[in-house]
């Protein structure tokens, strides 16, 4: 209850106000039933936007740490969260993959929409990266499609490491939605899963236009992180020498 009042009292409409989100593809989303929303991420700010443009609740799976703090921070932390469409990883389970499969399962098994980011982390540099395949699992297991959307321009808004960018219209591109029933019963065969995990990243190249990149997103950051690092160095000894040119006699 809290959700609605939050999205539809709250901040739902102070944010269209302002940001005026545009939408396509909204008539793809089933206005009952469990779905999977498989969506790019670009910003922290994708999981605020995007529920805004479809009538139905989203609910997102997020760290058990976010639920658990003690005294008012830690009500309100929790209440925000929750009120966000978002719930804890259930954590019987023995990492916090399993444990998320575990919750969205039994989420799903309630009729309910379920956004996964199948990068599994924000892009760094707005290029799309190779998606994880507890996707493809969550889509066999529960026996249920898969729409993939883009949202676009959320990183303008909200960049990497920036609270806040500049104010700009974001929007959701919906793709049609995707059946995976074919495949039922295959959910252990990896190659199998990664076929999957690989027609719903493309359909979300497709939406979005990003460029993609056959990395995973966390090894994509260490590259970039360690050719930056190389190119410091460079620039490091560059500068040394030609001041060592400067000064050294004749």
């Amino acid at each position: 209850m809290f959700y609605w009042f939050l999205k539809f009292l709250a901040l739902g409409p102070v944010l269209k106000l302002i940001f005026r989100p545009w939408a396509e593809g909204t008539e793809n989303v089933p206005k009952e039933g469990a779905v999977i929303l498989a969506s790019n991420h670009l910003s922290y700010s994708d999981w605020l936007f995007m529920p805004l443009v479809i009538p139905r609740r989203v609910t997102f799976v997020a760290k058990a740490e976010y639920f658990e703090g003690s005294g008012v921070k830690g009500w309100l932390q929790k209440t925000f969260f929750s009120g966000a469409g978002q719930v804890p990883i259930d954590r019987s389970s023995g990492s916090a993959a399993a444990g998320a499969i575990k919750t969205q399962l039994r989420l799903l098994a309630d009729g309910e929409v379920c956004g996964i980011y199948p990068e599994g982390t924000r892009s760094h540099d707005g290029k799309l990266y190779r998606g994880r395949t507890g996707v493809a699992r969550l889509a066999l297991e529960a026996g249920v499609p898969v729409i993939p959307l883009a949202v676009i321009g959320t990183d303008v808004v909200a960049p990497p490491g920036k609270i806040f960018g500049s104010f700009s219209r974001p929007g959701v591109r919906f793709g049609k939605p995707l059946d995976f029933s074919r495949y039922e019963g295959m959910q252990d065969d990896r190659y199998i899963l990664r076929a999957i995990t690989d027609e719903i990243m493309y359909e979300i190249m497709r939406l979005s236009e990003q460029e993609y990149v056959d990395l995973y997103a966390p090894d994509a950051k260490k590259r970039d992180r360690d050719a930056e690092r190389e190119a410091d160095k460079v620039a490091a000894r560059a500068e040394a020498d030609e001041v060592w040119d400067d000064i050294k006699p004749d």
